[in-house]
């Protein structure tokens, strides 16, 4: 009651009114003032980077910003993180005073401990935790992009009062977050589910691991737009005919959004990499025997046309009695479920970037 009394005398907490009785005294709820810190939060893939703060009840306060940030091949890419976000602060008209953190999802292999991605976003005689917190002067907190979108799910989505639960992520790749006995499940490292990179098919089809026969070279939004490339060229009938002109994510959305409007040949598409993802859902099934499956990230755009397909590929290749008591769930976060999943990793390390942030700005005044 002590700490209590103290966080309302210093406007870092409300009352709300007393809850309903269960047979004694009505107890009095209480919550964190929206607006006593916010968050931000950075969602990353391959191709495109978006940015956005929260307040304390997860809402917005400044418009999300997508930026196109190419992460392979760019020695430069962390360098321009920072200023991106810097810039960012700077129009969003917040104090970096009243930012409790920075919270990002990004792709590749993260070692969360250390700081370091060993996939993107070079950092030369440091790691990226360490370089952005230097520039930013704030605290930061990395994870991966399928890590996190589980944990948006875990907290807001449809893993609530879940215990075993996987998340595939349906983007440029095919990632995995795994949520068990109602925890995030990192690894050793933090390298827990790669799902992408599992070996399913035969074929010499160079995936971006290196290897050939992984389960992203048939299973990722990439392939849908190089599936529906190959069709058109080769004189497929289809109401999206203009897919040449446009870059990777507007000819996704394009496609994604002909197929839910009934274009067969959208649809056609989508169902042979839903089929494929449907393959690697079934070797999860096997071996982690969970109760849900949840399709979430920038692909679940395309709703329920992912269902028939994985289900196909689950009566083909699962034991039925493993399956059986499986659930399919398509998502409601959409795109926002990375930056939810940022900002939940933020306040998931408050006390511990409240104390690194504390002493950043006793190291800036001195």
């Amino acid at each position: 009651m002590k700490l209590l009394t103290e966080l309302i005398k210093d406007g870092e907490v409300v009352e709300l009114g007393y809850a309903p009785s269960t047979g004694g005294r009505r107890p009095m709820l209480y919550t964190l003032q929206k607006d006593v810190y916010f968050i931000l939060t950075v969602a990353m893939d391959q191709l495109f980077t978006r940015i956005g703060i929260m307040d304390m009840e997860h809402k917005f306060v400044a418009p999300v910003e997508r930026i196109e940030l190419p992460l392979a091949d760019n020695p430069g890419a962390l360098r321009q993180l920072a200023e991106l976000i810097e810039d960012y602060i700077t129009r969003s008209g917040i104090e970096k005073s009243k930012i409790a953190g920075l919270g990002i999802g990004m792709p590749g292999f993260i070692d969360v401990k250390k700081g370091i991605n060993y996939s993107f976003l070079d950092t030369p005689g440091s790691n990226v935790v360490d370089y952005l917190e230097q520039q930013l002067m704030l605290p930061v907190h990395i994870d991966n992009d399928s890590s996190l979108i589980a944990l948006a799910e875990l907290k807001f989505g449809a893993a609530r009062n879940k215990r075993n639960v996987m998340v595939v992520n349906i983007s440029w790749g095919v990632g995995l977050g795994l949520l068990l006995n109602g925890e995030l499940f990192r690894g050793q490292n933090g390298f827990a589910g790669e799902f992408s990179h599992i070996p399913v098919f035969s074929t010499d089809k160079l995936c971006s691991c290196g290897k050939t026969g992984c389960l992203e070279t048939e299973a990722s939004l990439l392939v849908v737009v190089q599936k529906a490339l190959k069709g058109i060229r080769e004189g497929r009938v289809s109401s999206f005919h203009d897919i040449a002109s446009k870059n990777q994510e507007e000819a996704c959305e394009a496609i994604i959004r002909a197929a839910v409007n009934g274009d067969k040949f959208c649809i056609e598409v989508l169902s042979e990499v839903g089929y494929n993802i449907g393959k690697g859902v079934a070797i999860l099934i096997h071996i982690l025997n969970p109760e849900l499956i949840v399709l979430s990230g920038r692909g679940t755009t395309a709703g329920k046309l992912w269902r028939t397909p994985i289900q196909q590929a689950l009566n083909e290749h699962c034991i039925p009695r493993l399956a059986e008591n499986t659930e399919i769930e398509i998502s409601t976060l959409g795109l926002q479920a990375e930056l939810l999943g940022a900002a939940a990793l933020v306040m998931e390390n408050f006390d511990k970037g409240k104390k690194k942030k504390n002493q950043q700005l006793q190291t800036t005044s001195s």
